[in-house]
């Protein structure tokens, strides 16, 4: 075993969980080139060797002192340079900790106390900024042209000993006396950033996991509203979800300076909500409140979360502001519980579950008839429910639904995305754009509204634009598997054949995940039979295949994905058989969808399809 004094230094990316949820190959990416054109050399200048590579961050070791922390601000400057041409929201930021410490080394790898006070001297440095102990500080001097800003004792996590820690001001005009704390930018004094984690379900049932869900939903929503407030995204933090992560560690991963967290438990009309606000840096509570209230004060409770970080973080509230957040969905919890069921339901797709979603929505309408987003959800079940089965949804009565929406609350996404989805169906594609980009406008992070309009776009043979607002929508709901699946055929189509499978993948571990929740769905099965099929396993994508019949035979979607399961597999003639079963009962939407389907090519010269595909170009009844 070998011992040696080296200097130790560490980096991280902040929020990279975050930057990888809003574009995950954008990212990996721009890392990548940082990391070829920027740090690598840098390191290598200064007669550094990078000791290991960990995802977003890495390790270095320096035989000199001065030639680490050069090496260190060089890169953040670099990256200053770097992020000049970028939005903000896109900068990659390294947190840097620089340590001088005795290490053991085994094969090239470094261990010990010296690797661990590096480690944690990053996590506490600022973004775009280098933490020091007090060895570094020493040795450095005044050697490079940089001033100290003496932190104090920190005690960090793990380490026996409390260290002396100094933030490295790059710009020497901007030092500030050791020992004299620094004053907040007036812009992070101005608009604080913080992170609502998944409330955790208490409830002992895993059905009610779509409350707990949509309590965390609309805390998010309320606090988006807030000017003076940078509140990560919902698709962002729902990756948090299921992990045992700490509220230090979750504030690095999603870049923010404070975390909201807390647990649900409802049990018949009574909910028990606990909440706490935490500072991200230390881990310290600024506030926490138990809840013990009639399902009815859900609203009120919602308020009260609000305005305790509001009055924490001391956030100005405009009065615009205070009225949006003020005001309540609909006045009945149990028609907002009814409407939470009913969108989780929807999600899936496949018949029975959408017609178990219009009944949920439907019977908000009824506690509450003036409840727009329900309304909404009545609309785009009934256009899925029109697509796949034409005779059974009237046309007229979608778009007179999705109207009553929109009449309810004009700056609605969700009303918009619904007319939008109805006038596709009705082959209105230039007044459904308008709708669906009103819908983005209002909220960019609408499910609904990215899903809906990459499907047209689709149908219109614009498979980029598809492609890239069916990534934010597979973004925005980890559950879904149905965006990767469209995904790994467009990929399929555009020749590009990585990102074909990297699609597969996921779309399989997402309906694999999905069947073990609800056995009873098909969607889960036919869907990951085809991503199977892509993805070259004959005999898991026929397993698959069968199953999803077994589970609902008259599934019309069901067969229509199995046909292209055939197709892809080379059994003509089965293809046909299942296809057959689907074009009679669909709208002229969905033949549009379907002649544009590449997962269809090895089937079109077949005689069976030329003639069925005949009967489908005839003129259908005027409004479909």
């Amino acid at each position: 075993m070998e011992r040696r004094l080296t200097a130790i230094v560490a980096a991280d990316v902040v929020g990279y969980s975050r930057l990888m949820g809003a574009d995950e190959t954008g990212t990996l990416a721009a890392l990548k080139s940082h990391h070829t054109e920027l740090i690598e050399p840098r390191i290598t200048e200064h007669r550094g060797r990078i000791v290991k590579l960990t995802g977003d961050g890495l390790l270095a070791e320096f035989p000199s002192v001065v030639n680490a922390v050069a090496c260190a601000a060089e890169i953040q400057r670099g990256m200053r340079q770097r992020n000049d041409s970028v939005p903000q929201d896109r900068w990659l930021e390294f947190r840097i900790g620089v340590h001088l410490g005795d290490v053991i080394v085994e094969g090239g790898d470094l261990f010990g106390d010296g690797v661990n006070v590096a480690a944690r001297l990053e996590g506490i440095a600022k973004p775009g900024g280098i933490a020091v102990s007090g060895s570094v500080r020493d040795h450095v001097g005044a050697r490079l042209n940089l001033s100290f800003e003496d932190m104090g004792e920190q005690t960090l996590k793990n380490i026996e000993k409390a260290v002396r820690v100094y933030n490295i001001l790059l710009d020497p005009s901007s030092a500030h006396p050791e020992h004299a704390a620094t004053p907040m930018p007036t812009q992070e004094r101005q608009r604080r950033s913080i992170a609502v984690l998944p409330f955790t379900n208490m409830s002992g049932d895993p059905e009610q996991e779509y409350f707990s869900d949509g309590m965390t939903e609309d805390i998010i929503t309320d606090l988006s509203k807030i000017s003076g407030l940078h509140v990560v995204d919902r698709n962002t933090v729902f990756t948090c979800k299921g992990k045992s992560l700490t509220v230090q560690h979750a504030a690095r991963e999603l870049g923010v300076q404070f975390v909201l967290e807390g647990s649900v438990r409802k049990a018949g009309s009574r909910v028990r909500i606990a909440a706490q606000l935490v500072e991200g840096h230390t881990g310290d509570h600024l506030w926490a409140e138990r809840y013990d209230r009639d399902l009815t004060d859900i609203f009120a409770i919602q308020d009260e979360i609000t305005d305790a970080i509001v009055q924490q973080l001391k956030v100005k509230l405009l009065p615009k502001e205070k009225a949006a957040i003020a005001q309540a969905p609909t006045e009945n919890i149990e028609a907002y519980t009814y409407y939470l069921r009913g969108r989780q339901f929807s999600h899936e797709w496949s018949k029975s579950y959408l017609l178990l979603a219009r009944r949920m929505f439907s019977k908000a309408v009824e506690l509450d008839p003036h409840y727009a987003r329900a309304y909404a959800g009545i609309a785009n079940c009934d256009s899925a429910l029109h697509a796949w089965h034409a005779a059974e949804v009237s046309l007229d009565g979608i778009l007179e639904m999705s109207a009553k929406a929109l009449a309810l609350d004009p700056d609605l996404g969700e009303a918009h995305a619904a007319q939008g989805l109805a006038l596709h169906q009705n082959g209105s594609h230039a007044e459904a754009t308008t709708e669906f980009e009103c819908a983005l406008a209002l909220d960019n992070n609408l499910y609904e509204a990215n899903f809906y309009y990459a499907r047209l776009l689709y149908t219109q043979g614009d498979f980029a634009a598809a492609a890239k607002l069916f990534e934010r929508a597979a973004e925005l709901r980890p559950d879904d598997y149905v965006s990767p699946v469209h995904l790994m055929t467009l990929y399929h189509a555009l020749g590009r054949p990585a990102d074909r499978r990297r699609w597969a993948q996921l779309g399989v571990e997402r309906a694999e995940r999905a069947l073990d929740l609800h056995p009873e769905n098909s969607g889960p099965a036919h869907r990951g039979a085809l991503a199977l099929a892509h993805m070259g396993e004959h005999d898991r994508a026929m397993d698959w295949a069968a199953r999803a019949i077994a589970i609902d035979p008259d599934e019309s979607l069901a067969h229509y994905n199995i046909a292209c399961v055939y197709s892809l597999l080379g059994e003509l003639d089965q293809a046909m058989d299942h296809l057959e079963k689907v074009i009679p009962h669909i709208s002229s939407e969905l033949v549009l969808w379907f002649k544009n389907d590449s997962d269809l090519d090895p089937i079109r010269a077949h005689p069976r399809y030329q003639k069925l595909f005949e009967t489908q170009d005839k003129p259908r009844e005027p409004s479909i």
